[in-house]
Order: structure tokens, then C-alpha cells, then sequence
């Protein structure tokens, strides 16, 4: 059985990968990542098919996953579908329950934009918040298809629950474009009469004005 002293400092794609395999399925490299797709990515993020083979070859390695080779249904050739280990099922329920927490990092490029929003017009500041507003209802309702297409499976349980999470965060961040639009908008009418108060726009005297004064 795995303990402190035994389990590696493995990278968290190989505990995401392991955490996969967890459910007590086999599964080829393809269905890793349709699963990822379906719930790490909704959440963490997804590896790709480079990443997760590299993973399960160490994780082989390591002694917590092993594979074999099964023939076809039809047509096509051999597949490799690999299953967890109990040294790796072992190692994985370590690692969830005392590996130290990560927190949350934020990379939000929509934000990043507004923050330079001084450099840009407000019409193209409107069209990247729009983008990411549908961009984050995509999101939701895929959250929402996925935790309801888990439902049928009691072993998914938990990972349910991190897509209802999910549909929750998308839902929050489409409702939040829609905040930072009216914002802009609200802006837009408050600097609207500054600019028409600055010396040489309609209302003050230009110019022309001053000259006519002058005289």
C-alpha cells in the first residue's frame, strides 16, 4: 500500500489521469480524454492526447496503472485500454486526501482587456465582453448537459456535483458580461458631457470665439 514515503511527486496530470482511471473502468487513451473533455475541462482544464499518454506510460511506470491489448470490435486494429492499479488506487486516495491545496489562479484575458480599456474604443471593448458573454453560455449549457448525462451513473456522484459547479461558475460569468456591459454603457453616458465641456466642442468658445472677443 501506498504512503508518504512511497508515492511520488508525480505532476498533476498524472494524478488527473489516475483520478480518471479511478471509477474502476478500463479505458484507452481516446476515452480519457472524452472524459477529461467532460468534466476535468468544465473545471481544471483538459490534457491533450500527448499529455495523457505520456502520463499513463508513467503511471505504468510507476506501478499504478497497467494495460492490455484488446481486439477490435470490428475493422479496426488492437487497442490498449489501461486500468488503475490497487497500489494506484491506493496512491490517488492519498494524494486527494494530503497533498496540499492549490489555490485558484485567476487568468481572465476578458478582464485583462477591460483593464486596458483606455486603449481601446468602447464599441471593441463591447465586442470582446459579447464574445466571452457567449462563450460562457456555451459553457453552461455543456456543464448542464454533461451533469445531467452523469446523473445516470451513481459512481459519478461527486464529479456530478464539480458540474453542477460548473453550470453554476458559467452561469455567474455570462451574468457578469452582462454587468460589465451596462457598466460601459453607464460610463460612456457620464463621460459623454465632459467631453462636450472641453474647450473648443459645441457649448464653449473656440477659438473663433476668443477672437471675436478679442476685438
Amino acid at each position: 500500500m501506498a504512503d508518504e514515503e512511497t508515492v511520488p511527486a508525480l505532476p498533476a496530470t498524472s494524478w488527473a489521469v489516475l483520478g480518471l482511471l479511478s471509477f474502476g473502468r478500463e479505458l484507452s487513451g481516446y476515452d480519457l480524454k472524452k472524459w477529461s473533455d467532460r468534466s476535468l475541462g468544465l473545471f481544471y482544464w483538459s490534457p491533450s492526447f500527448s499529455q495523457i499518454y505520456s502520463e499513463l506510460k508513467r503511471l505504468e511506470k510507476a506501478g499504478y496503472a497497467d494495460s492490455r491489448l484488446v481486439a477490435p470490435e470490428a475493422g479496426s486494429r488492437d487497442k490498449r485500454v489501461y486500468r488503475i492499479t490497487d497500489e494506484g488506487l491506493a496512491a490517488v486516495r492519498l494524494w486527494a486526501r494530503t497533498a496540499p491545496l492549490d489555490p485558484p489562479v485567476l487568468k481572465h484575458g476578458p478582464m485583462l482587456r477591460l483593464w486596458l480599456g483606455h486603449l481601446l474604443e468602447p464599441e471593441r471593448m463591447r465586442e470582446v465582453l459579447a464574445a466571452h458573454r457567449e462563450y460562457a453560455e456555451t459553457m453552461r449549457q455543456r456543464a448542464e448537459a454533461d451533469a445531467a448525462d452523469a446523473s445516470a451513473d451513481e459512481a459519478w456522484a461527486y464529479p456530478r456535483l464539480t458540474l453542477t459547479w460548473a453550470q453554476r461558475y458559467y452561469t455567474a460569468e455570462r451574468d457578469l458580461a452582462d454587468a460589465m456591459l451596462a457598466d460601459i454603457e453607464r460610463l460612456e453616458r457620464q463621460s459623454a458631457p465632459d467631453r462636450a465641456d472641453r474647450p473648443g466642442r459645441a457649448g464653449r468658445p473656440g477659438r473663433a470665439g476668443r477672437a471675436d472677443q478679442a476685438d
